[in-house]
């Protein structure tokens, strides 16, 4: 029987000592990955990827997604140059645009996205690459810089950048620049219809073929035994998402209606009180459209729609708690 591909994403919800646990278990069960979030500003991907790197052999461990404005691209690099010494050929960096207000609330002005993420995959992969480096772009302005590993590994270093792209300009590049693409979360499997068109175009300038382009899809997983528990744990994560985060919403096509009400309810940073207001404004037929929520049997039949309409490697959020539940629900070992 031919071993399918699967991963697992932690973000915030759990004790990060449990999320040590997580991994290794999910290593255990025949996980290719385990990706770490860095959304909101709750919680840095680069520590906890690192500890899940330090407590298992195998098992991949990628960034879903950081951002490509805050860490200076020489930092960047040698960040990833440390993780890769840590879990030689096992790390992915995984970079994404962010998104407002978020950005704008911190002091990013997040003018011309395209050039600035084309900027730091091209200089981040010839730095990876051990090469002596200067650009002066619109973004980056580097001179005669290079990794410098005088006790170390002096050798290309193998991570793949992928990007979380989400509107059509960004997906189109990501096939033309990036190693890969981490699809959206909060979709509808149709949704992979017009990412796929997009990341084809872009690799059509690259001279690549969408077979050697690896595709991983964001899937929020919310498995229970009891279908209406896992309905629920869905909803309190959607209406977050919908308040939040702008982007998201607009990719799912919730109604601006809405976004309206939830918003009116969610401050920012939501407390628990406000999402257990709002989690009830999230129509029952969105969850089931752009989540894999229900029993196990349920959960891994939307996962398979995601899968025939261009992903390649589903990485699963578990939503609820039962973490454990839902790697063995896919469990390959």
């Amino acid at each position: 029987m031919t071993k399918e591909r699967v991963a697992l994403y932690l973000q915030d919800s759990h004790d990060l000592r449990d999320g040590l646990d997580y991994a290794k278990y999910a290593e255990d069960k025949g996980f290719e990955a385990v990706w770490q979030a860095e959304s909101r500003l709750v919680r840095d991907a680069i520590v906890p990827m690192a500890a899940y790197a330090a407590v298992t052999n195998k098992i991949k461990v990628g960034s879903g997604v950081i951002n490509n404005w805050t860490r200076n691209i020489g930092l960047l690099a040698a960040t990833f140059l440390t993780l890769d010494d840590l879990a030689p050929n096992r790390v992915i960096c995984g970079l994404g645009a962010w998104w407002d207000p978020l950005a704008a609330n911190v002091g990013i002005d997040r003018k011309k996205p395209l050039t600035a993420m084309k900027e730091t995959v091209m200089v981040m992969r010839k730095l990876l690459n051990l090469e002596r480096v200067s650009f002066d772009g619109e973004f980056i302005h580097v001179k005669d810089i290079e990794l410098d590993v005088v006790y170390g590994r002096r050798e290309p270093r193998n991570v793949p950048i992928m990007i979380g792209a989400t509107g059509d300009k960004m997906m189109e590049l990501t096939g033309e620049v990036a190693d890969g693409a981490v699809l959206n979360y909060c979709v509808a499997p149709d949704y992979n219809d017009n990412a796929m068109e997009l990341l084809n175009n872009g690799l059509k300038k690259s001279g690549r073929k969408m077979d050697d382009f690896d595709r991983p899809q964001l899937i929020v997983c919310s498995v229970d035994e009891d279908h209406d528990k896992a309905i629920n744990y869905s909803k309190m994560l959607l209406c977050q998402y919908i308040a939040q985060q702008p982007h998201i919403a607009k990719a799912s096509n919730v109604s601006d209606e809405v976004v309206h009400q939830i918003q009116s309810i969610l401050g920012w940073p939501a407390t628990k009180e406000q999402v257990m207001k709002a989690k009830d404004l999230v129509p029952d037929e969105l969850v089931l459209k752009i989540t894999a929520s229900g029993t196990p049997s349920e959960a891994k039949a939307k996962v398979e729609e995601y899968k025939k309409r261009g992903c390649t490697c589903p990485i699963l959020y578990p939503v609820g708690g039962n973490f454990k539940l839902l790697i063995d629900t896919f469990a390959q070992a």
